[in-house]
């Protein structure tokens, strides 16, 4: 738990001798940092509102501030990701363009509707469906590293944690979030099948079109799921 609070927040926390052993167990527990990251952006929002913060403001200052106190990981795997897509070329060039470090004009399309969408839905949620959507999003990487899906690289994020998820154990946490989406609605159920339905879908064409997953798959595939969540529910 102290890696997966490390890898996914600002919280200055030191782990040291990282293998793949406690890489994934660090990533099956990543939906509890959403929670924990989700409770945070409530009492924003909350703040805000009743501040009397025009809405669509107070979204988008919910959305600058989850990018601040996850370092904006995921917001640059997303760009990096889309970017790779929308290259040509084997998978080699688009490894290369993800690893750039630029954003293209793809990366910046994607940030901007991703962004603006969770920004508009966000002071709309009800809370239950915020802290859904966090933990749903992290959650996320648990489908990203089922055993059997291949890293991209031999180095970096993607290869510590590929195929270090039993499916039993992802299959148990999904069933749990759309268990604790019930309460909320049957659009809440829905929205976490649509979720895990699309990260699915991004995991298998990026295997395609990279040979594996890397920590950029990862950080898209947790913007993809959250957005889900927030606009279905």
């Amino acid at each position: 738990m102290r890696l997966a609070f490390s890898w996914l927040t600002v919280l200055p926390l030191r782990v040291d001798d990282v293998d793949r052993t406690a890489a994934g167990r660090a990533i099956a527990r990543t939906p509890v940092v959403g929670v924990v990251i989700g409770a945070f952006v409530v009492g924003v929002l909350h703040l805000l509102a009743t501040s009397g913060t025009p809405e669509l403001v107070a979204g988008f200052l919910a959305v600058g501030v989850v990018a601040l106190v996850t370092r904006g990981m995921h917001l640059d795997g997303l760009a990096d990701v889309a970017d790779g897509l929308g290259c040509y070329g084997p998978p080699e060039r688009a490894l290369k363009v993800m690893k750039d470090g630029g954003a293209g004009p793809f990366g910046v399309v994607s940030l901007i509707v991703v962004l603006g969408a969770q920004a508009a839905a966000l002071p709309h949620a009800h809370w239950g469906v915020v802290l859904l959507a966090f933990a749903t999003s992290r959650a996320a990487f648990g489908i990203c590293c089922l055993r059997g899906v291949p890293a991209a690289r031999p180095e970096g994020l993607g290869a510590l944690v590929a195929g270090t998820q039993h499916p039993g154990i992802v299959i148990g946490t999904w069933a749990v979030l759309a268990l604790a989406a019930v309460p909320l609605g049957i659009r809440a159920v829905v929205a976490v099948v649509v979720a895990g339905a699309l990260v699915w879908g991004l995991v298998k064409h990026t295997g395609k079109r990279f040979g594996g997953i890397t920590g950029d798959v990862l950080g898209a595939a947790a913007e993809i799921a959250l957005l889900a969540v927030l606009v279905v529910a």
